[in-house]
């Protein structure tokens, strides 16, 4: 439940529209619904700001079609992450109106229409197009969350002019998503060219001495760029969470 569907309830409540015993009953599942494998946290968007996002990685087909069959009850718009095809197609059989995109392996349904309320844009930058996967894991959720998303991909420091010949939307974005793997160079380059908020995302792809995305982690932590954030190797949904909060933060400060 978010806030404009709890206040509209509380609206009816009051003018008498809506009896206590039906607005009870519709309350019942707050702040969280036990399906005895899972506890829904119906109340994160009231809290966070977004719903609760479902981690499709290490969950059966049965598992996520159950937990996202109970948020959808709810009203809550559902954003599954990490799922396979497989897992995609289980999911959109039990509930058609999931939307799939396979490249970020994200699974979406919207409730509620998704209105832009962050005052800018978010840019998504990715270094090359092996990185593409994290990059559009996290430009898919940040439109989710209700933000306008640029992408500017495959623009990596082996030919640095084809980030340069973009200088203008990079300075004009509200916060970047830098997406890379290899030496992880990209974010700190963008973090010496703007005095926008970069969150770093370290990803898996590289050759033997990149440890499965640790060197590019560590050379994000050690960038000597102010004002570079890291998120986890291959983490493009929590990088988008935090571009989101910036961005909205923005829209209420202003």
């Amino acid at each position: 439940m978010e806030r404009r569907q709890l206040a509209e309830l509380l609206a009816e409540v009051q003018s008498g529209a809506c009896p206590i015993d039906v607005a009870l009953a519709r309350l019942r599942g707050m702040p969280f619904e036990d399906l005895g494998f899972a506890k829904i946290d119906h109340h994160r968007a009231l809290r966070n700001g977004f719903p609760e996002v479902v981690l499709g990685e290490g969950k059966t087909a049965e598992q996520v079609i159950a937990i996202a069959r109970h948020m959808v009850a709810a009203g809550s718009n559902v954003l599954v992450t990490r799922l396979t095809p497989e897992g995609a197609t289980e999911l959109r059989r039990a509930l058609p109106d999931f939307e799939y995109h396979p490249t970020p392996r994200l699974a979406v349904r919207c409730t509620t229409p998704v209105v832009p309320a962050g005052r800018g844009t978010i840019l998504v930058v990715s270094g090359g197009s092996a990185d593409l996967p994290v990059a559009e894991e996290a430009a898919v959720t940040a439109e989710f969350m209700g933000n306008r998303v640029e992408r500017l991909y495959d623009c990596g420091v082996a030919g640095l002019h084809r980030l340069l010949a973009h200088y203008e939307t990079l300075a004009e974005a509200n916060a970047i998503v830098a997406v890379a793997g290899m030496e992880g160079a990209l974010p700190s380059v963008i973090g010496g060219l703007v005095d926008r908020p970069v969150i770093a995302v370290p990803t898996s792809i590289g050759y033997g001495a990149s440890f499965g995305g640790i060197a590019a982690l560590l050379a994000m932590l050690n960038s000597c760029a102010p004002g570079v954030s890291v998120v986890n190797i291959d983490n493009g949904y929590g990088a988008a969470h935090q571009a989101s909060q910036i961005n909205h933060l923005i829209a209420k400060i202003r």
